[in-house]
């Protein structure tokens, strides 16, 4: 069987089990987190179709991306989680998705749903079988251990990595995705951060526009916002594939549920990166 290691364990969070859980805790525990620990609830998700969640540093991002997995932990348990990330590296094809093997982290292995895998790609024209994407990037990999730490290894997976961030392929991913989720107890999740290294000022203003897009399911309004106002958001196309999905999915509010920066974090806030949770439901 293919395993995928993890390329940034040691490094974006903590590199062993019990301290990436008690580092996972912290983040829960954090005053700009939830500042609680998720009581996870049982059976299937109820409302949550989709997550937009960051994917820096747990140092930087953790306690945002906390609010997101706390409210998607009271929701329920999913089976299949589609993860949406940014492509860093320029490595493999525009749209790549992995569809056999295993990815591990220091919380252990969790298997990808080659039968999901392989329903997308045919329901799509534009997405192909690559594993050359995945293998140093780490806006997917960051995900996995909050949902090992939420759910253990119970449920299964696929990535798809976005070099190639157009509307409208975008969107046709989505949709893709949507089709062979339809009946499944699934979600998708959206990694990214907002504008990158400007100061907290100019951050928050141009997040502002996109974040108030994506609260309102409007794909279409979250792309003129990036491109209008030059956001340097590295995650726009799973963030429209991910709403285009939720909606498709039967979702039909948004929430943001956290926005920060890595000023609100360290105190510098002549060049930030911004931060956002948000929520799809039904």
């Amino acid at each position: 069987m293919k395993v995928r290691r993890a390329a940034y364990a040691g490094m974006f969070y903590e590199g062993q089990a019990e301290p990436l859980r008690n580092q996972i805790k912290d983040c829960f525990n954090h005053e700009l987190g939830p500042r609680s620990l998720p009581k996870t609830a049982h059976g299937k998700l109820k409302n949550v179709v989709g997550l937009i969640s960051p994917h820096a540093g747990y140092m930087y991002s953790g306690p945002v991306a906390a609010h997101g997995y706390h409210y998607l932990a009271l929701d329920g348990k999913p089976d299949l989680v589609v993860l949406f990330g940014p492509n860093h590296t320029g490595a493999g094809s525009g749209l790549a998705i992995m569809r056999e093997g295993a990815w591990n982290t220091p919380l252990g292995e969790l298997m990808i749903d080659s039968a999901v895998a392989d329903a997308i790609v045919a329901k799509s024209s534009i997405i192909d079988v690559d594993e050359t994407a995945h293998m140093r990037e780490h806006s997917i990999e960051v995900q996995l251990p909050w949902l090992q730490f939420l759910y253990g290894s119970s449920f299964k997976f696929v990535p798809i990595c976005f070099l190639m961030q157009d509307l409208e392929s975008s969107r046709e991913v989505g949709i893709a995705v949507a089709k062979a989720l339809k009946g499944k107890n699934a979600l998708v999740i959206a990694s990214t951060d907002m504008t990158h290294y400007e100061s907290q000022r100019m951050a928050e203003s141009k997040d502002k526009p996109v974040l108030e897009a994506a609260s309102k399911l409007d794909e279409k309004g979250l792309y003129s916002a990036v491109e209008g106002f030059q956001v340097s958001m590295c995650g726009y196309g799973p963030t429209v594939a991910a709403i285009t999905a939720a909606k498709e999915l039967g979702a039909e509010t948004g929430k943001l549920l956290c926005y920060k920066t890595s000023g609100d974090v360290v105190g510098d806030y002549s060049a930030v990166v911004g931060y956002a949770s948000l929520i799809f439901t039904r």
